[in-house]
């Protein structure tokens, strides 16, 4: 005998695939949304089927919106000659919480990886170009995280924006309140490369 309706089984099922959640979190999950419904599970049926029908992606950087080109991408405020590059819509969202970049995105959606052939293409590298070409861009920021596939998908990047406009990326090392005994070697490294003068 099933220890829940098959109903709840699924939703139970796909809450586990959510990041961050096993089984055992997807049922409490489950079982606090039930004992809710009226307060948390309807309104937030109601807002998911309505995000399901709205949300795509926009087709200049590759944002989540409900129209085909996200705010940012229509904001005349925006400054128009700097491009942001980021992994993913998560890193956007980074960027803009810190509230420092005024110009514009690109989101990969991911990284170069031959293991999982995933190349230039599947990212989008060659529109991220042609948008260099085409929107006059200055300056291409890379904030790419810092693993072997980031930094190999910023190096390849670099590669092809080469002549078109000035290149960079995030500075790496040593955050704010970190202390070198809990850092790894790598981070040590980086932070030592990228030494200012006081």
């Amino acid at each position: 005998m099933s220890e829940a309706p098959r109903d709840i089984e699924n939703l139970i099922e796909l809450m586990a695939k959510l990041p961050g959640l096993g089984p055992r979190s997807a049922r409490r999950a489950v079982l606090y949304l039930i004992r809710k419904r009226a307060l948390v599970l309807t309104p937030l049926a109601d807002a998911m089927q309505a995000v399901a029908e709205t949300a795509r992606e926009c087709v200049t950087c590759g944002n989540v919106s409900t129209s085909d080109r996200c705010d940012i991408c229509m904001s005349e405020k925006r400054g128009t000659g700097e491009i942001c590059v980021v992994e993913d819509v998560a890193d956007l969202w980074a960027m803009e919480r810190a509230g420092l970049f005024k110009g514009r995105y690109h989101v990969l959606g991911g990284t170069l990886s031959a293991l999982d052939a995933v190349g230039p293409e599947d990212l989008g590298i060659p529109r991220l170009v042609q948008r260099v070409v085409d929107d006059n861009i200055s300056e291409v920021i890379l904030a790419l995280n810092a693993t072997v596939d980031g930094q190999t998908t910023a190096h390849y990047i670099a590669d092809e924006l080469e002549g078109r406009c000035l290149v960079s990326s995030l500075a790496q090392g040593v955050p704010i309140g970190g202390e070198l005994d809990y850092l790894d070697e790598g981070t040590i490294s980086a932070a030592l490369s990228a030494r200012k003068r006081m």
